[in-house]
């Protein structure tokens, strides 16, 4: 149902995330909406899929919280 990235992929997105994240990061500490900012890149980082974000962290924890 959900297709799995190849390794090259997630290691470009990683890399172009922590290039932007660098590259604005003068701008940024000067905006009030920089938590935002740095949050939608940890979801660029954190994408390995299709699979929405969410959906892979809710299942990566598992029952821990039931």
């Amino acid at each position: 149902m959900y297709q799995a990235y190849p390794l090259y992929k997630i290691v470009l997105r990683r890399f172009l995330a922590v290039l932007v994240g660098i590259l604005a990061l003068p701008v940024m500490l000067f905006r009030q909406d920089r938590a935002r900012f740095y949050s939608y890149l940890h979801r660029v980082w954190s994408k390995t899929s299709t699979k929405p974000v969410w959906l892979a962290q809710t299942e990566a924890i598992g029952s821990i919280h039931w």
